[in-house]
């Protein structure tokens, strides 16, 4: 094959699916349909026409019946009169008329036969076109709820696409909330500990000292205290075994 053959391939390829992208069927079977309509109003017509020559070749044939009857009531009266002359030329011209009036029904007949089949198949493409209306919104229905649900399925595509990305952006937060957190509690353990200098308490090296002087001399005190009440808790009980010796 050719380049100029495949080139022309990939292009007709490519046109037919931009041509089924955007061609609608709902559009294509009204368009049809309609197309259809008008073949039929356009059968009814002829059907129309023939029937009003034949209408008009049926007033012809009446008159010139007429003027066959009238012709030969003028023989009759020309021979009662002794004019065989006359009789024989109103029975000249009637005979002409009978001539016409054959040819007239022959046309007639022809008319009356094209008239029945028109007909026929007027009702023939009307049945068609009745089911093919039929078919037709079956599948403009058909298509328009598969079009919907495709909108749906879409709908729903996107909206799981962007739960995910709402769910990762999530994950991505709570990390970020469990890295703080685990800084946070990381600097209080190290301030805790004395080996990072919290910045928010008093930097003054005086107060400090006078802190520690104050906390020393409360814990002397309070060692002071316990002493003595474990010393006035002894005496009584040693007076007490001297008193007993002493009996």
């Amino acid at each position: 094959m050719g380049l100029m053959q495949r080139l022309s391939m990939v292009f007709k390829s490519k046109a037919s699916k931009a041509l089924d992208r955007a061609e609608d069927p709902r559009e294509t079977l009204d368009y049809s349909y309609e197309r259809q309509l008008e073949m039929l109003q356009q059968m009814r017509r002829g059907v129309a026409d023939v029937a009003t020559s034949r209408k008009r070749l049926e007033l012809q044939a009446q008159q010139l019946q007429r003027s066959s009857t009238k012709l030969e009531e003028q023989a009759r009266q020309a021979l009662d009169q002794n004019r065989e002359d006359l009789a024989r030329e109103a029975l000249t011209r009637r005979t002409s008329i009978q001539g016409q009036l054959a040819d007239l029904q022959a046309q007639h007949e022809q008319l009356k036969a094209e008239e029945n089949k028109l007909v026929d198949a007027s009702r023939r493409l009307e049945a068609k076109v009745q089911a093919f209306r039929t078919r037709k919104e079956t599948i403009k229905a058909n298509y328009t709820a598969a079009e919907a649900q495709t909108k749906v399925g879409e709908a729903v595509s996107g909206i799981s696409e962007e739960m995910g990305d709402v769910g990762l952006a999530m994950e991505r937060a709570e990390d970020k909330v469990a890295s703080m957190q685990a800084r946070s509690g990381a600097l209080d353990e190290l301030m805790a500990s004395g080996a990072l200098e919290d910045l928010s308490s008093s930097s003054d090296p005086l107060q400090a000292e006078l802190d520690k002087t104050a906390s020393s001399s409360s814990v002397d005190a309070e060692l002071s205290r316990l002493k003595g009440e474990l010393g006035s808790g002894d005496s009584p009980a040693l007076g007490s075994t001297s008193s007993e010796e002493a009996k």
